[in-house]
């Protein structure tokens, strides 16, 4: 499963999890920092990629949109990039199960 992670995230977060979730890339080394929801959805959907989020509008936009692409929408207040890595290797097994369902369309984890 490849993921990409959204400006509200460190970019540290690739290389922090690249044994867990190799191919993963964040916004800015695909040249989308700043950019609107909707370029980084297709941007996803086009390359086959997770949106993981600390933002409701990618989980609104799965609701509304449906997948391609899926979205981790992490539903937890401030915490540290090590908070998250945490987290989010803890959770290796749902992410593979949301991307193995082709009726799942995101993954709250909170």
């Amino acid at each position: 499963m490849k993921l990409l992670f959204d400006e509200n995230l460190s970019s540290h977060l690739v290389d922090l999890l690249a044994d867990c979730y190799p191919g993963s890339c964040h916004v800015r080394s695909v040249g989308l920092e700043r950019a609107d929801d909707s370029t980084v959805w297709d941007y996803a959907a086009a390359h086959g990629l997770t949106i993981v989020s600390k933002d409701s509008d990618f989980h609104q936009r799965s609701l509304l949109f449906g997948a391609p692409p899926k979205v981790v929408w992490i539903h937890i207040g401030n915490c540290s990039t090590s908070t998250l890595e945490q987290v989010l290797r803890g959770h290796v097994a749902d992410l593979e199960r949301l991307e193995q369902d082709s009726a799942a369309v995101f993954l709250i984890l909170d």
